[in-house]
């Protein structure tokens, strides 16, 4: 699946992403007289020829082309995944759209995974709503998946713009695999998930992407790492085939259930404050303001800030130059790093 999105992104960039706009038939009409007589003469010219094209939907939270327009259709679906090593390999993160990592209590990590192109039949391990939630389900609304939490957070998260499935009133949509051990084994379908009829349809676009008109930019890089705490430290290294971030955890190599290497187009490390404390038990990440934000995108980095005005609007990246960085179309992953967290760059490119 994740080959099938590099192909659609080379597909999106090759094509651009401006549809042409409809040409209209011309027709003329011109008048003669002759020079001896006092009659007239009316001529039509042809109609030219005109080609209609219709414009492309591109699906919002990728900036891949969507001939089928069925992200036009739906809600962004958030989901609550386990990020522990109990709970690899997890399911269904190939085929999300963008996945944020965020610190919990002792300085772990969990993932909120933003599914609206494609809809796997399993996904998870499911688990509970942190506070940091709310800040990032607010610019796209949607459904939120999660499996319960402390009250603080479920107070939380009632706050954004989201209908809340959970296991209680999920019914067929959220099930357990027996095969696993508690609490590692609670799965969701995100295809059922869907029916639950969450609004905004389609979901606004969290980032700006590049079309084949706008190149690459910013210095190469082949591999970097972010410096988790508690043995959650993550890195990415540029596959030159398969043009994306192949993303490693717990010192392996991140594969999926379904045997698919985790490897997004993007990786944005956006440096934050957690409000209470970075690992402590009820802190959140602080995602409006501004900050430091490095993006990771087509085998460069861009170096410069993120801002945020307001929860109802997603952040803007732009590089030290003040312009917005514009991605590759495909997954983005958005590593929620504390302010004394840092991506570290390990190795300069060979290509």
């Amino acid at each position: 699946m994740r080959r099938l999105s590099l192909a659609l992104a080379v597909s999106a960039l090759a094509l651009g992403t401006v549809g042409t706009p409809a040409a209209f038939a011309d027709s003329t009409t011109t008048t003669t007289s002759s020079p001896d007589s006092s009659t007239t003469t009316s001529t039509s010219a042809a109609p030219t020829t005109t080609t209609t094209q219709k414009p492309r939907w591109t699906a919002p939270l990728t900036g891949l082309p969507d001939p089928s327009e069925l992200t036009r259709h739906r809600s962004a679906l958030t989901i609550k995944i386990d990020n522990t090593p109990a709970a690899h390999p997890q399911f269904g993160l190939e085929d999300a759209d963008v996945v944020y990592e965020e610190i919990v209590e002792g300085q772990i990590t969990r993932l909120a995974a933003i599914f609206n192109s494609r809809l796997p039949t399993e996904v998870g391990p499911v688990r509970s709503v942190r506070r940091t939630d709310r800040e990032i389900v607010f610019p796209v609304g949607g459904l939120f998946t999660f499996s319960g939490g402390a009250q603080y957070a479920v107070s939380s998260i009632e706050t954004a713009p989201v209908k809340l499935v959970q296991e209680s009133n999920a019914g067929a949509a959220m099930f357990r695999d027996l095969s696993r051990p508690p609490p590692h084994n609670l799965l969701a379908n995100a295809e059922l998930l869907m029916t639950f009829d969450g609004v905004p349809k389609p979901p606004p676009a969290l980032f700006t992407y590049r079309s084949a008109s706008t190149p690459a930019t910013g210095a190469r890089v082949n591999a970097f790492y972010v410096d988790f705490a508690s043995g959650y430290e993550t890195s990415y290294t540029w596959d030159q085939k398969t043009f994306s971030w192949d993303r490693s955890i717990f010192g392996a190599p991140d594969i999926t259930a379904t045997g698919q290497r985790v490897s997004p187009a993007n990786v944005i490390v956006m440096n934050v404050l957690y409000r209470g404390g970075v690992g402590v038990e009820g802190s959140y990440a602080q995602m409006t303001g501004s900050g430091a934000a490095e993006v990771f995108s087509a085998g460069r980095v861009q170096r410069g800030t993120w801002t945020r005005n307001t929860l109802s609007k997603p952040a803007v990246y732009k590089n030290a130059s003040g312009q917005v960085i514009a991605l590759t179309p495909g997954q983005t992953w958005v590593e929620l790093a504390d302010t004394s967290e840092r991506a570290i760059i390990t190795a300069q490119p060979t290509f």
